[in-house]
């Protein structure tokens, strides 16, 4: 890219599977598969939840918008990854990447939050059953999700201020397959404390403080559990959570790695191994687990497709 000092970059190079050439076919026909999986479970879900009237409930709209992120979440990353893969060109523009960086994050943030909504909804179903109705209407549930996307983008239109004030002059080679902020960060030549720290503290307040109020959550589904007297009451409590507790551990626990963890532990092929899981295998989980774990979800799923088979037959 030429000189540090007068070079101004204006696309950067992907180079995140450079070190398995060999395996590119290969790679590319399983990440398609996942991603064509993925993409077919949560729109299923998505239509069963929104046809079928028994799910019309707080739970499952949450459950939809979660569905409905995880799409455009792959979509933001996986077909440019995908391209990569079977192209020798591996660039993209700079506005390209910040676009990328900028709706992968909002559609990240907007998850955590929405994770935290739903594990709000679940103690206000089990902790205040008979106020349930109230607590959880149409009108909240739409604010609430409304809300969620109104403080992501708030969040990562800072953080990207932050990101775009830095020059980059070279090198313009990114370590990762699509435009992660702690690689391309790593590429500023001039390193600002200020922006790191900022980032940082942004990364803690969402992730860990998401995380905390689930906990919250959670420590009071279980004071509530313990004071059921029969044991089915409380089994049926326990398992109308366990799917949303799952997809939180798995979540949380991928972002708490990639973003909270010390600069020294830093390595490139772990790091890429827990972003493909948590942008290719995580949207799968959604679907997958409420699917399996879930009665309504199954026999809602039944009639839809059976509905649709009579028509078709018919």
């Amino acid at each position: 890219m030429g000189s540090r000092n007068n070079t101004v970059v204006y696309e950067f190079i992907l180079t995140g599977f450079s070190s398995f050439l060999d395996l590119k076919t290969v790679l590319f026909v399983v990440f398609f598969l996942i991603y064509l999986t993925s993409i077919t479970a949560n729109t299923l879900l998505i239509t069963v939840i929104w046809v079928d009237r028994t799910l019309h409930t707080p739970m499952y709209f949450f459950l939809s918008v979660l569905s409905c992120s995880e799409i455009c979440y792959s979509f933001v990353i996986v077909p440019k990854m995908l391209a990569n893969l079977i192209t020798e060109t591996k660039a993209i523009s700079f506005g390209g990447c910040i676009a990328q960086l900028f709706f992968f994050n909002t559609l990240g943030v907007a998850n955590c939050i929405i994770l935290t909504q739903m594990g709000y909804d679940r103690y206000a179903a089990i902790c205040h059953p008979l106020r349930y109705p109230v607590l959880m209407n149409r009108r909240i549930c739409r604010q609430l999700v409304a809300s969620a996307y109104i403080i992501s983008l708030i969040f990562v239109i800072i953080e990207q201020g932050l990101i775009v004030r830095l020059p980059f002059c070279g090198p313009n080679k990114i370590h990762h397959f699509f435009c992660e902020m702690g690689p391309v960060l790593k590429l500023a030549c001039k390193k600002s404390s200020v922006t790191e720290i900022s980032i940082f503290i942004f990364c803690i307040v969402i992730i860990f403080g998401s995380f905390l109020l689930v906990l919250l959550s959670y420590a009071l589904i279980l004071n509530t559990i313990f004071k059921i007297p029969s044991t089915k009451g409380k089994q049926k409590a326990f398992s109308t959570c366990a799917s949303h507790i799952i997809v939180v551990v798995v979540h949380f626990g991928c972002a708490s790695i990639i973003y909270l963890r010390p600069k020294s532990t830093y390595s490139l092929d772990q790091d890429i191994f827990i972003s493909v899981s948590y942008t290719m295998v995580t949207p799968l989980l959604n679907p997958l687990v409420y699917s399996l774990r879930n009665k309504d979800v199954q026999l809602a799923l039944k009639n839809t497709l059976g509905r649709r088979t009579c028509m078709s037959t018919a």
